[in-house]
């Protein structure tokens, strides 16, 4: 999903640095927060791959127990919000509404099955939905960190950056070990090329969450753009530990090694980004320059 116009992050990174950085910034930008993963009764826009196979199964797993569960407990709103989230991490988003839908019948200021279903209306492309939920389950709770944090990426992919600061900056209030928030204030920062008030907050949603390849993608493309190119290496390296099935992080893990020298390395990124994505511009003109003679 597209966080901040892509033109406008060119420009910003294009007056501090090569072309192909400010691209690696737009994708970077496109890449962040792309999945959900169930934290208690709760989704989380970072982390986990819905459609990957062991999430699958896992999911399909708790849907058959949750089934069981509502069918000797139909009135329990929980149970529902569970099976909603389940659905959602398997994709199946529709079904996933109808049990937020259900769970709130049952428990209208239910504030998670609120921001759950907005996450969903979110990956349905619904985003006055889900920016209607989100109000909503705010009003409900004000200390309920995840809807301020779905709210900022709403108003992030709508350009409202004072908007998304500020419900960052209250996500991490009231809950100050939320990874997503300095996570997405972080990428607002990246794209305004402040890349060192960045790098702190990608360093602070790692510390939250050392599991989620985003920050390590992101703060990778920070050290990229102030050409510290053994810390960018190092973050790419470790992004792709996590998920080595993204062509962008192979792509800045190439630049890295590009920037330090070691033209044949880099070259082996590029192609392994190739291998994923051979229609990546980004890896193809990576690899072009590198096999220079």
């Amino acid at each position: 999903m597209a966080l901040i116009p892509q033109q406008d992050v060119v420009a910003t990174a294009g007056r501090r640095g090569p072309r192909h950085l400010g691209l690696l910034l737009a994708v970077g930008l496109a890449v962040g927060l792309a999945g959900c993963e169930t934290v208690g009764n709760t989704m989380s826009p970072m982390s986990s791959r819905p459609g990957d196979v062991e999430d699958s199964q896992t999911a399909s797993a708790d849907i058959d127990s949750l089934t069981a569960v509502l069918q000797k407990n139909p009135s329990d709103a929980e149970a529902w919000n569970m099976r909603g989230s389940a659905y959602a991490r398997s994709g199946q988003y529709d079904p996933a509404v109808k049990d937020f839908n259900q769970a709130l019948t049952l428990n209208p200021t239910f504030a998670q099955a609120l921001a759950n279903r907005a996450l969903v209306y979110r990956k349905m492309n619904r985003p006055d939905a889900a920016l209607a939920d989100y109000n909503r389950s705010i009003t409900t709770n004000p200390s309920y960190a995840p809807a301020y944090v779905g709210r900022g990426d709403i108003y992030r992919q709508q350009g409202q950056v004072d908007l998304a600061m500020a419900d960052y900056n209250r996500a991490i209030q009231v809950k100050p070990e939320t990874a997503e928030a300095y996570h997405g204030r972080g990428l607002i920062r990246q794209a305004q090329g402040q890349n060192e008030l960045a790098i702190d907050d990608f360093t602070s949603a790692l510390s939250n969450d050392p599991l989620a390849p985003e920050p390590y993608y992101a703060r990778g493309t920070s050290y990229l753009a102030l050409k510290k190119y053994k810390e960018a290496l190092e973050d790419f390296n470790a992004s792709l530990q996590i998920d080595n099935t993204s062509a962008p992080a192979w792509t800045g893990r190439g630049l890295s090694q590009e920037g330090l020298g070691d033209r044949q390395k880099a070259r082996e990124s590029f192609q392994r980004a190739l291998v994923i994505n051979q229609d990546y511009q980004l890896a193809r003109d990576g690899l072009a320059r590198t096999s220079q003679s």
